[in-house]
């Protein structure tokens, strides 16, 4: 491996714990809106609904984040000999229509559920490619 190449690996991998940070972020968040909603929709109050709407804001702008990074990540990792932007692009369409509109707390508690379900495939799959990305540049000094 040369020096480029193992720029390049580190580049990526670089991207791709940028891009946890904020997927683990947005988990937490969107767990935090979930405990939040199932309180709501036992009759938590205003109060409760309040704070829900409140972490599902938080989770919104640390996955527009995250996407962000996923975008810089899908572009490093096209630079890596062996890897193109497919393996990351379809999850920067995750969580597009979470929020879009909240009509009821059960529809509102599923999109939460959903949008934690695809938030930990993410993180999965990141967490893989950056695996196998530091085991390459590990292998190769």
């Amino acid at each position: 491996m040369n020096d480029i190449e193992r720029k390049e690996i580190q580049e990526a991998i670089s991207a791709a714990d940028d891009a946890l940070v904020h997927l683990y972020s947005a988990r937490k968040c969107l767990n935090s809106a979930g405990n939040w909603g199932i309180l709501d929709i036992l009759g938590g109050g205003f109060i409760s609904g309040l704070i829900k709407h409140s972490k599902m804001g938080d989770a919104e702008r640390e996955i527009e984040t995250a996407k962000h990074y996923l975008q810089l990540f899908s572009k490093e990792l096209r630079d890596v000999s062996g890897y193109s932007s497919i393996h990351i692009d379809e999850f920067l369409t995750f969580a597009d229509f979470i929020f879009d509109g909240l009509f009821t707390d059960v529809w509102v508690q599923s999109k939460i559920s959903k949008a934690k379900q695809q938030c930990d495939d993410a993180i999965i799959q990141v967490d893989n490619i950056r695996r196998e990305l530091t085991d390459r540049l590990n292998n190769n000094f």
